[in-house]
């Protein structure tokens, strides 16, 4: 157990808090930086001349900062985090479980919409040569430019809120888990595939007995990618609709209002977010892998 936690310590906690360590320092850097001009103009104009280590405090504990110190960013997230009712507008928690919703929606629709199209491009060599190209040719158009024109038209059919959201969450989800999954079906080996055929076994149970099992590590995978670009879609979604509520609003109020430290908050609270769905989806994988017999590394 000694040797366990000797490895633990050597190979992922040490690399991990170092890098860790090394952001949190260079952000203090790039704080003191950036903001350094903006203070000395406050100093000059106050006619105030101070030390070297008071002009570095100054710089780190504006209200406005160019760039917040880290410090101020984590405590504007503890506060809006655990010191605010979790109904409040201006609660992270409440923001997040806004952003939620559309998110699981339309990774949901992604999902789905992936699996589909990859049986179809495994199984038929027409949609492998007309549908594939068009699906990778989908993701080269910003999804910037798409999520105000879905926004406009939906609007225009009176259709508002989640749906869009959702929608625009979907088109970034499908995408990862079609060349996943379709990668995974295509993976068993030709002389796996030959005894099936020896066997005289359809091509129905091939697919369930050989082709799915086999692309379940490819699925998870995929899905971890998924469900984090359907977060960045909700987001992204939020942006154009002038939203009161959920992580896009946070970020769009604190535009407005130059209230970087509450932009950097959202974004950590968007990052947290992510990291739990990444998680669960991890989780997902480990217990679908159990219940095939499969043993985690």
């Amino acid at each position: 157990m000694s040797m366990e936690k000797e490895q633990f310590f050597k190979h992922k906690f040490l690399p991990v808090t170092t890098i860790v360590l090394a952001i949190i320092l260079l952000w203090y850097v790039f704080a003191v930086v950036l903001n350094a001009p903006f203070q000395r103009d406050m100093d000059r104009r106050g006619n105030v001349s101070p030390t070297t280590m008071e002009f570095i405090g100054k710089t780190l504990s504006q209200p406005k900062p160019t760039l917040p110190a880290p410090h101020q960013v984590a405590q504007n997230f503890f506060e809006n985090t655990f010191l605010r009712v979790p109904t409040s507008n201006r609660s992270l928690v409440y923001n997040a479980w806004v952003t939620l919703a559309p998110t699981a929606i339309g990774f949901a629709f992604g999902t789905i919409l992936g699996v589909l199209f990859a049986v179809g491009i495994v199984h038929l060599v027409a949609l492998d040569r007309s549908l594939m190209p068009w699906i990778i040719a989908s993701q080269t158009i910003p999804i910037l430019a798409i999520a105000p024109t879905i926004i406009v038209v939906f609007s225009a059919l009176g259709i508002d809120g989640l749906i869009p959201k959702a929608l625009i969450s979907t088109y970034l989800s499908f995408f990862p888990v079609t060349v996943g999954m379709t990668k995974g079906l295509r993976s068993p080996e030709i002389m796996h595939l030959d005894l099936m055929r020896t066997y005289n076994a359809s091509s129905w149970q091939t697919f369930w007995k050989l082709r799915v099992p086999a692309s379940i590590p490819f699925l998870f995978t995929s899905m971890k990618v998924a469900i984090a670009a359907s977060l960045v879609g909700t987001i992204v979604g939020e942006l154009p609709t002038g939203a009161v509520a959920g992580i896009g609003a946070k970020l769009l109020a604190g535009s407005y209002y130059s209230q970087t430290i509450d932009i950097w908050a959202a974004l950590v609270a968007g990052s947290v977010l992510a990291a739990i769905l990444v998680g669960i989806v991890s989780v997902a994988a480990r217990i679908v892998e159990r219940s095939m017999g499969g043993r985690t590394a």
